[in-house]
């Protein structure tokens, strides 16, 4: 028999970072076979946190057990306790069963989530396509093989900082973006690429940061960590997602990373935006997003007349929401600290027809502080090379009437699966917008007289400053180019010299 005392003993005992990926992965392997790779985040994800939220119940039982001298129904108070776990629902439950295991893990989740309906609404519910209680597809056997595998991990707060255990359900998420292709862009975005838009943000103690395509939840936790107390940031973190499924992953994620007072909504950011202030769209200090790009029937029918005054520049076509996203976010943004911080196709920055209207408008309000293109293959399932968009409500003096180009194409490291910014390379990309002057071919400094001379292209490598090339006279250039013919035909007899002396090439 199984009880929640048995675990008291290893719950101090601290593991690594690498054991709990390899563990995790080792769960998605019980499954291989009967659950496809790309539904693997349906049933781990939801696991690892009832596995998490048990645990974490074990340890904070113990003071008031403690207290009360062995008193049970005192130390199940909901006042010791983040979470409510009801009688037969914790995980120590599922252990001595034999059979109608799925039917038991289903019923579990859900005892939890109904006891905790302000805080884990829909958070297992949401994941309707795991079929737990379907044995043609997980047997008993193959369940109570992932229940005990899962038990060897104890996955409470004394085991993990929050640090750990959030990297953890991050590698999570990254894991199976790397299994499923299809749509991993929406569902991960690389991590340092996300620290790059937090570090142009820089959000400080006391502000708020808002997310309204937030996904998994990356982006908030990084400002989190940039905040540096997750004390500070309770009441602060916003986020909107769309899909169900993922803005669960979203709360999980930020529970799993220590936050604990935080507002995550589910809905279509762009025809129902769920944060309100007075009846107006609410705005926040920081502003950051890794959108879905060129996103077809977004809403356009209503933009136009927006009740919610977000067609700052105008109305995109009803094909492609990108300038939707943007103006979104840039009325988002509260009156004087505002910034906005978002990743986009680079096609938004020199198309024509309205987008070329909406960056014309985009230019003359004076938001746009800087403008980053990035290298092609850093996103998980597109080939579309992608930008940074930078704006601030208020600019400082010396940066108003110029906007700060950087072309970061170049800055990445080559993998063999993909190309990746390292933290290296986003440090170089974000010292170059930390220095704000002109780099031959990094970096150029732009007035508005330039931009508007260029009919407000924003295309950064027409922009970018380039080394002054020295000129050649024809003479010179006639004179390079023999010399450089006559080395090639120097080599080529050297190299034929060499193998008729090998033996690989003999003459008539």
């Amino acid at each position: 028999m199984h009880t929640y005392q048995d675990k008291t003993l290893s719950l101090f005992t601290e593991t690594t970072s690498q054991q709990l990926f390899s563990h995790l992965y080792e769960a998605c392997n019980i499954l291989r076979g009967p659950v496809n790779q790309d539904e693997y985040k349906s049933y781990i994800i939801p696991i690892l946190f009832f596995k998490r939220v048990s645990d974490v119940y074990d340890e904070e039982i113990q003071p008031p057990l403690e207290i009360s001298k062995g008193d049970k129904d005192f130390a199940a108070l909901p006042e010791f306790h983040r979470f409510v776990i009801p009688s037969g629902c914790h995980w120590e439950d599922l252990r001595d069963l034999t059979s109608d295991i799925g039917k038991a893990i289903a019923a579990a989740m859900s005892g939890i989530e109904r006891a905790n309906p302000q805080k884990l609404r829909g958070i297992f519910s949401s994941f309707d396509d795991a079929k737990w209680t379907d044995k043609t597809k997980l047997t008993d056997e193959r369940l109570k093989n992932l229940i005990e595998h899962m038990s060897k991990l104890i996955v409470g707060n004394k085991n993990y900082s929050s640090d750990v255990m959030g990297d953890s359900y991050e590698y999570l998420i990254k894991k199976f973006a790397d299994l499923s292709k299809r749509n991993a862009g929406e569902f991960y975005t690389p991590r340092e690429i996300v620290k790059l838009l937090i570090l142009l943000l820089s959000p400080e103690k006391g502000e708020t940061v808002y997310d309204p395509a937030c996904g998994t939840g990356g982006m908030l936790i990084e400002a989190i960590h940039h905040i540096k107390s997750v004390t500070s940031a309770y009441g602060k973190i916003y986020g909107q997602e769309n899909n169900l499924a993922t803005s669960s992953i979203a709360r999980m994620n930020l529970f799993l990373h220590g936050a604990d007072d935080f507002y995550i909504a589910q809905g279509d950011t762009l025809r129902n935006p769920q944060f309100f202030d007075s009846g107006k769209l609410k705005t926040f200090d920081c502003v950051v997003a890794n959108p879905p790009f060129a996103l077809r029937n977004w809403g356009a029918e209503t933009f136009s007349t927006d009740i919610y005054g977000r067609n700052l520049w105008g109305c995109p076509s009803k094909s492609n929401g990108d300038f939707a996203w943007l103006q979104h976010m840039a009325a988002s943004m509260s009156p004087v600290k505002g910034r906005c911080a978002v990743i986009l196709p680079q096609g938004v920055l020199f198309r024509g027809g309205r987008d070329g209207e909406i960056r014309r408008s985009l230019v003359e309000s004076g938001k746009l502080e800087c403008i980053i293109s990035l290298a092609g293959g850093v996103f998980y399932s597109t080939g579309v090379s992608a930008c940074v968009i930078f704006l601030r409500n208020t600019k400082a003096e010396s940066h108003q009437g110029r906007v700060c180009m950087i072309d970061a194409s170049g800055i990445f490291t080559p993998q063999r699966a993909q190309n990746v910014m390292t933290e290296d390379d986003v440090r170089k990309v974000f010292a170059l917008y930390e220095n704000y002057h002109d780099v031959p071919k990094l970096c150029r400094i732009v007035p508005f007289s330039e931009i508007r001379e260029k009919n407000y292209s924003l295309a950064v490598n027409n922009y970018a400053a380039k080394e002054e090339q020295a000129a050649f006279t024809p003479d010179e250039i006639r004179r390079n180019y023999y010399g450089a013919f006559s080395s090639v035909i120097s080599a080529e007899n050297v190299m034929k010299e060499l193998l008729t002396e090998g033996g690989y090439l003999h003459e008539n």
